[in-house]
């Protein structure tokens, strides 16, 4: 039987890559994208695209049957800073889309899930720098805590029913192709957008606050090559750890100075500098390199590279 994938949540920051990737390697007429809405883009117009809420568990067994899926890439969430503005629908539609795919899993209608997880299950009791696999985690943001009791559901579905599930704990994004999405590492997207428009960036993190972060190219190779390894190397079934480059804003700036030399950045802190001291700083993630064989190719100079061209 073919691989035919439903990606749940495709328009967002991470599915709108992910999409591409995925119809590139399996054609297509085999991947499903589908969002709460439909926007005029890429992702709807090239390929088959469905509406769907990511909270109706008959909406998506319904496509699930109707396409003879079976794998799901569920990518639909509310982010770090905007689930702290609205934290009960964020548990509901982090919570709840999970528990469908897991019990669609459970019920043998689909044979592989991947469901994403972040830096955000750790807190600030958590030790910041190269935070190991297992640690303490107590997280203190709303999405942080949905992440981690997620990663617990998962690790219950696979014990006890069997179920396919694979996860990892993505570090911040960087893209140039999709705008910043309300995540607390979004600066490090938003300041190369500014950098050319303005020469400037006000910045809402301390100059030296290290955030573990990736560009998106790496997350998204990540995520299709742990779907591809055989199920016998995904040892850790709650979520991986994942890392490529840690830096703070005042590194990125000098980097984006090395191109675009009048650049300067301000920083004024908001809410966001208490959720991001929360987190590490940088990852150990040498279980997903032995596990899977996992590398990253980015680092901040080449990533500055890619980002300011092609935002140009």
């Amino acid at each position: 039987m073919s691989t035919k994938i439903l990606i749940i949540g495709a328009c967002g920051q991470i599915g709108t890559e992910l999409t591409q990737k995925l119809r590139s390697i399996y054609g297509n007429d085999n991947v499903i994208a589908s969002d709460i809405r439909k926007l005029n883009n890429d992702i709807v117009n090239s390929g088959i695209f469905e509406v769907v809420n990511a909270l109706d568990y008959n909406q998506i067994e319904h496509l699930i049957e109707q396409y003879q899926i079976t794998d799901v890439y569920l990518m639909a969430a509310l982010l770090s800073a905007t689930a702290e503005k609205n934290p009960a629908f964020a548990w509901d539609l982090n919570m709840n889309s999970l528990f469908h795919v897991l019990n669609l899993a459970k019920a043998k209608k689909i044979k592989k899930l991947f469901w994403p997880s972040s830096i955000a299950v750790f807190g600030p009791t958590t030790p910041r720098y190269n935070t190991p696999q297992y640690t303490i985690m107590e997280p203190t943001t709303v999405y942080g805590i949905s992440k981690q009791a997620g990663e617990r559901w998962c690790e219950y579905y696979h014990n006890v029913y069997g179920v396919d599930v694979r996860s990892i704990r993505y570090p911040g994004l960087i893209s140039w192709s999709t705008e910043p999405g309300g995540g607390t590492t979004d600066y490090a997207v938003d300041i190369y957008h500014k950098a050319l428009k303005e020469g400037k960036y006000e910045c809402f993190l301390s100059e030296n606050t290290a955030l573990p972060m990736m560009y998106m190219d790496d997350a998204i190779s990540a995520t299709v090559e742990i779907m591809q390894a055989p199920s016998e190397s995904i040892k850790i079934r709650s979520s991986y750890n994942l890392s490529a480059v840690s830096f703070a804003p005042t590194e990125i700036a000098a980097e984006i100075k090395k191109h675009i030399p009048n650049f300067s950045i301000s920083y004024k802190p908001d809410f966001r500098q208490k959720i991001a001291d929360s987190w590490p700083a940088s990852i150990d993630d040498s279980f997903a390199r032995d596990d899977w064989n996992w590398k990253h190719k980015f680092d901040l100079a080449s990533m500055t590279n890619e980002m300011l061209e092609n935002l140009k």
